[in-house]
């Protein structure tokens, strides 16, 4: 059986879309869809049942990609090491929301570059949600640190954390609110201070009004930066009221440059999730880097 073929079959299973599998062969989709039909010929039984949109595995197709892949995998990740004269010079491709990747992610990885002789090289990049799983999906990363839980069986994930979302402002800020008022109020105490966000729909206000007010913020956002690190910044300068994670925002609370406005009994949080490609965890540096993220993440919550 040609191996050439059973790669497109692997990876359009794991894709569920003839489209996207090209994409990532870096084929056309009649190659494709001529090589499947090969295959199919070959074992005298159909692979996919095609649909209005991608395809669904038969049991034959998923008993075939589950006895395949595995070696496949390992074939991959023999002919990759066997390029490089020293593994260590293997590069790991991160992607994931510029603050958590930069403040959390980063700093646990760099711990493994270079070390011992069985480091690696590390390349960072930062985007949204959807930019880092498209990314990853498309080969451009290794691993992917989203908010969002991918479905399908191109991509695996893993929850690593959650995040607290806290709720704050500066002093002069805080001096202004009736603080016993807040939490009987539903954040109507809070309409007249100026808001700073990543965002015109005011993301993380939105959520934490939602979940602990059960309501919807009135204001809108006087500071939009698509940075919480800047939005922190320019909330310690007194630019108005900001929902932080709680890990980004504690040193400047204990410093007092803000003031966390409101403790609720139970605090807003998003969950973060490594992400790789089906059975790329059978390469030892994205297996290492995820289980040292994953190590390192039990020390974060």
């Amino acid at each position: 059986m040609d191996l050439a073929l059973l790669r497109t079959f692997v990876t359009v299973h794991r894709a569920g879309s003839f489209t996207r599998a090209a994409a990532l062969l870096g084929l056309s989709q009649p190659a494709v869809t001529s090589q499947i039909r090969t295959l199919e010929r070959q074992l005298g039984r159909p692979l996919f049942l095609r649909q209005a949109r991608g395809v669904t595995p038969t049991t034959i197709g998923d008993e075939l990609a589950h006895k395949a892949a595995p070696h496949l995998d390992a074939l991959v990740e023999i002919a990759e090491t066997g390029l490089e004269e020293d593994s260590s010079l293997r590069t790991l491709h991160l992607a994931g929301p510029p603050e958590f990747t930069a403040e959390r992610a980063l700093p646990a990885l760099t711990e493994l570059t270079g070390e011992d002789g069985q480091g690696f090289a590390l390349r960072a990049s930062f985007g949204t949600a959807e930019e880092v799983l498209e990314g990853l999906a498309a080969g451009h990363h290794d691993l992917a640190i989203s908010t969002i839980l991918p479905r399908g069986a191109l991509l695996s994930a893993t929850a690593l954390c959650d995040e607290e979302h806290t709720l704050v402002a500066a002093p002069r800020w805080a001096e202004r609110i009736d603080m016993e008022k807040l939490p009987r109020t539903g954040g109507s105490v809070l309409e007249q201070v100026p808001v700073v966000e990543v965002h015109e729909s005011l993301p993380f206000v939105s959520r934490y009004w939602a979940s602990v007010f059960d309501s919807r913020p009135v204001a809108t956002g006087t500071v939009i930066v698509p940075d919480l690190r800047a939005v922190l910044a320019c909330t310690v300068a007194g630019a108005g009221l900001a929902v932080l994670p709680r890990y980004l925002c504690t040193a400047a609370i204990e410093r007092g440059d803000v003031i966390a406005l409101h403790e609720p009994a139970v605090s807003p949080l998003r969950t973060y999730f490594l992400v790789v490609r089906t059975g790329t965890l059978a390469m030892p540096h994205i297996a290492r880097a995820h289980e040292w993220l994953q190590q390192a993440a039990s020390d974060w919550c």
